[in-house]
């Protein structure tokens, strides 16, 4: 069951959906910070990813962001935007999980890329996607790569281009 819910707060608009027993989905939100408007910033702390909209706003999403041990920090920019992409599992997966297929196609339900995928720059086999595992989005639990809600990265992937900065901090 889907929830909408407008609030005023502090003046802002704040906009949010969320599917009932899951984990609160996006929204706008109050942004200060650095970033220009249009990048994408992910605090793996909080296991949140913002759309700087700026004008003081950005769109908040929850995410799922890499264990302990399999986090990154840095800037990159969106390389690549996929619909329904297959998946090769990377070779630190595939020895972690030897009978994994070599290639999972596009819109398959195993397939953990979801629905879509924003493939990112820096030599790494990361990107920012959907998942198959709704239940693991606002936890530590990728490989270092951000998973979200498939609506979510469905909406995320119609507002950025190939070339957004993407800043991922503590």
């Amino acid at each position: 069951m889907l929830i909408f819910r407008v609030m005023l707060r502090a003046g802002i608009l704040l906009v949010s959906f969320a599917i009932a027993g899951a984990v609160r989905a996006r929204e706008i939100v109050a942004y200060k910070g650095d970033a220009v408007p249009g990048a994408i910033v992910i605090r793996t702390k909080e296991r949140s990813l913002y759309l700087v909209q700026g004008n003081g706003s950005a769109i908040r999403y929850r995410v799922a962001v890499g264990k302990a041990s399999k986090q990154w920090l840095g800037e990159v920019l969106v390389e690549g935007k996929h619909v329904e992409p297959a998946w090769s599992p990377p070779d630190e997966i595939k020895r972690d999980n030897p009978m994994l297929p070599d290639v999972i196609p596009g819109g398959s339900p195993r397939n953990p890329m979801g629905a879509r995928a924003l493939t990112l720059s820096g030599g790494g086999q990361y990107a920012i996607h959907g998942t198959n595992r709704p239940d693991s989005v606002g936890t530590f639990a990728s490989y270092g790569c951000i998973r979200m809600l498939n609506e979510d990265i469905v909406d995320l992937f119609d507002r950025v281009a190939v070339g957004t900065p993407v800043l991922v901090l503590r």
